[in-house]
C-alpha cells in the first residue's frame, strides 16, 4: 500500500489504539494540546470504548486497529496495547505514512524492534517510545546536577524498581513470554535502564551479566487482591525478579534490579544511586507510583568539608511530556523526523535481550 502524504493542515489528526490505563493517558494528553484533534480510538472493550468516544468527542471508534489506521486524513497514532502487538501495529501504521508513538518496551525483543525502526526509516516518519519516567521532575533535576559536573565523572550507579505484591494482572498476558516478551525486567526494568543511562549521559553498554528468578509468581503469590492465580488465563512463565551487572564504556558500572514480587517493604521503591569522582547522589522514591517527587540528596565537599545538599524538584509531567515531545517532533518536519526513528528504544531492547540471554546461559554477554 502506498504511503499517504502528510496532511497539509496545521491541525494534526491522531488516533489511539488501546483503551486501558496507558491509552487513556495518551487520550488525555492529546486533548490538552492545541491544534491536535483526536479523530479515532480503537479498543476491544465496547462499553469503555463508547464511554471514551463520548468523553473526548471522538468521531470514530473501532473494534479493530486495522480499520482505524485506514481512516483517511489520519496523521499519527499511539500504540498502547500488549507488547506483542507493538510491532505489527506500528509497522502497518508507518507503512501507511503515519507517525507512531508506542508504549514501552519497544517490542518483545530487539529483532522486532529493529523491524519497527527499519519501517520508520523507510517511511520517513517519527517512531517514538513512551519513556515517561525520565520525564519525572526529580530525574530531570538530578540530570542537571550531573551534567553540571558537580559529581565529576560518574563511575558506579545502582538503580532499581522493586515491589512486594506488584505482578500486574497475575495470570494475564503480562505473565506470558510470547505476549509480553518478559517479566519485570521488560515491564518496569526498561524504565530503570532508560532513566539510568539517561542520567549517566548515554554511555555505550559493553556487556551484561544477569540473573532472573521466578519464585513467587508460579505459586500464585505476588499479585494484588483483584488479580490472583484463581482467575488466571495464562500460566506464570516469566521472571518475577531480575538483576543485572552492566559494564559501560569508559569503565563505568550500572547495577540494575527489577522485581514485581519480593518479600520487602509493602511500598514500591524506585531509586538511583551514583558515585562520581567529585561527589555522589541518591534518589529514592518510596511508594514510587504514587509519589510524584523523590527525595534527592547530593554528597560532595568544598575546601575539605562536607557540602552535601538536597535537590528540590517539582513533579514531572509524565505522559503529557511524552506526548508533547512526540507532537513537537511530528510538527518539526522532515529535518527532525530522522532523529526520532526509535533508535534509542532499540538500544534498550538490545540490552534487555542480552540480559535474558545472560540469565538463560549463566554467562556474561558482550553486546
Amino acid at each position: 500500500m502506498s504511503i499517504q502524504q502528510q496532511a497539509p493542515s496545521t491541525t494534526l489528526k491522531v488516533g489511539v489504539v488501546g483503551i486501558g490505563w496507558a491509552g487513556q493517558q495518551h487520550l488525555k494528553a492529546y486533548s490538552n494540546i492545541d491544534g491536535v484533534e483526536i479523530v479515532a480510538v480503537a479498543g476491544m472493550e465496547q462499553d469503555l470504548l463508547a464511554q471514551l468516544k463520548e468523553e473526548y468527542s471522538i468521531p470514530h471508534a473501532f473494534a479493530r486497529w486495522e480499520d482505524m489506521i485506514e481512516l483517511e486524513g489520519l496523521d499519527a497514532v499511539s500504540v498502547a496495547v500488549p507488547t506483542f502487538l507493538h510491532a505489527p501495529i506500528a509497522i502497518a501504521s508507518l507503512e501507511r505514512g503515519l507517525h507512531v508513538l508506542s508504549e514501552k518496551p519497544l517490542a518483545r525483543n530487539a529483532v522486532e524492534g529493529q523491524q519497527m525502526v527499519d519501517a520508520a526509516r523507510k517511511a520517513g516518519r517519527v517512531l517514538d517510545v513512551a519513556f515517561n519516567h525520565r520525564r519525572r521532575g526529580d530525574i530531570q533535576a538530578l540530570k542537571e546536577v550531573i551534567d553540571a559536573g558537580t559529581l565529576g565523572r560518574p563511575y558506579y550507579a545502582k538503580a532499581s524498581w522493586l515491589r512486594r505484591q506488584g505482578i500486574p494482572m497475575l495470570g494475564s498476558w503480562f505473565t506470558n513470554p510470547e505476549l509480553a516478551g518478559g517479566g519485570p525486567l521488560a515491564d518496569i526494568g526498561v524504565h530503570v535502564l532508560d532513566y539510568s543511562l539517561h542520567l549517566l549521559g548515554e554511555p555505550k553498554v559493553l556487556a551484561v551479566s544477569a540473573s532472573t528468578h521466578s519464585e513467587l509468581g508460579p505459586r500464585g503469590l505476588g499479585g494484588n487482591a483483584r488479580y490472583t492465580a484463581s482467575n488466571s488465563s495464562h500460566k506464570f512463565e516469566v521472571e518475577d525478579f531480575a538483576s543485572a551487572f552492566i559494564r559501560l564504556e569508559g569503565g563505568g558500572t550500572l547495577i540494575l534490579e527489577a522485581g514485581w514480587a519480593t518479600y520487602r517493604d509493602e511500598r514500591d521503591l524506585m531509586d538511583f544511586t551514583v558515585y562520581g569522582t567529585d561527589g555522589g547522589a541518591d534518589l529514592r522514591s518510596v511508594g514510587a507510583s504514587e509519589n510524584p517527587v523523590a527525595d534527592v540528596h547530593v554528597f560532595t565537599e568544598k575546601d575539605g568539608e562536607n557540602a552535601d545538599f538536597e535537590v528540590v524538584a517539582e513533579p514531572g509531567r509524565a505522559h503529557q511530556a511524552v506526548v508533547d515531545d512526540f507532537i513537537a517532533a511530528v510538527r518539526g518536519g522532515e529535518t527532525v523526523w530522522g532523529s526520532h526513528d526509535g533508535s534509542l528504544a532499540l538500544s534498550r531492547a538490545l540490552v534487555l535481550d542480552a540480559c535474558y540471554k545472560s540469565a538463560l546461559e549463566q554467562r556474561e554477554v558482550v553486546l
